[in-house]
This record gives structure tokens, sequence and C-alpha cells, in this order.
């Protein structure tokens, strides 16, 4: 099996800042999570997930990461590698901003960040799987030259897979 190097956990893009959690980010990653509907996380849970996030990067060398505004120096979201629905030698690049934070360029400027990390760490290919009611994030995606692979379905409806080679 191919060993891979350590993505990097501090990326800058022209806007924005992506870097390690601290237990600080639980209250606003709560309010994030609250935006998918599904009622409002204590920020003891955040606090908790926080830390699963950390071990998890770790034990993996990558890593979902606040995005922060460089300018504002606000937490607008995270953009990063996960294991997902795939494997850690062909991780899912994931990404979820504040609805505030949407329409402004702000995730594929981050994730933008991510695929550069990703492609420093020696992987050859990156997967997304997106809700295939998510056209904003499909869009992302497809600007960042990721291809639909293949449709499946779960609890919440249809999941559109993607996949990005990184090889040059």
């Amino acid at each position: 099996m191919p060993t891979y190097e350590t993505m990097s956990y501090h990326l800058e893009t022209r806007r924005l800042t992506l870097r390690p959690w601290a237990e600080s980010d639980a209250a606003e990653f709560s309010a994030l999570l609250s935006e998918r509907g599904n009622g409002r996380p204590t920020v003891e849970y955040a606090r908790t997930s926080i830390g699963k996030l950390l071990a998890a990067t770790a034990e993996t060398g990558i890593a979902l990461l606040p995005v922060q505004r460089r300018e504002e120096g606000d937490f607008i979201g995270y953009c990063g590698l996960i294991i997902g629905r795939s494997t850690l030698e062909e991780p899912e690049i994931a990404y979820e901003l504040f609805q505030r934070a949407h329409g402004r360029g702000y995730a594929t400027e981050a994730a933008g960040a991510v695929l550069d990390a990703a492609v420093a760490t020696g992987r050859e290919r990156l997967w997304s799987t997106v809700g295939a009611w998510n056209t904003p994030s499909l869009r992302v995606l497809e600007k960042l030259g990721f291809e639909r692979d293949h449709v499946s379905t779960d609890d919440s409806g249809e999941v559109v897979w993607l996949t990005r080679s990184l090889l040059p």
C-alpha cells in the first residue's frame, strides 16, 4: 500500500484561511450544523464532534478544516478531506458553508486549496458525494474538474458520486 504525505493543515487563499479546529469553534460549528434543518445540535455535541475530527486527522493525515474569511476573521464553514463513503487512498472532498456565505465563490476557493493540498499528499484521485438536489455544490465540483461517476440512493434520496484525477 502506498504511503502518503500528511495533508497541510494550514491553507491560505486570497480571501480565506483554512486551519485546524479549536474548541472555540464549537458554538459556530453547532450553528452551521443547525442550518441543515434537523434541529440545533448542542455546543457540547459540536465540541465532541471537533474532538473526533481532530482524532481522525491525527490517525489519517487528512483533515476537514474550518474556513475563515481572512479580512473579517469569521468562521464561515469547513472544507477538507474525509474518508466518508470512500477510502483513505482516495478520500472525499467535503465542504459546508453558512448560507450567508453562499454565492460568493468561497466554496470553490476553499475546495481549490484543498485540491492542491491533496495533490501534495501524493494521492491520485479524489471523490465527492453530493445530494442530487444540491445544484450549487455540483456546480462547485464541476468548476474544480470533478466528473460524474455514478448515482446511488440513500435515506435522503439520490447521491451523485463524482471523481477527479490528481495526476498531472
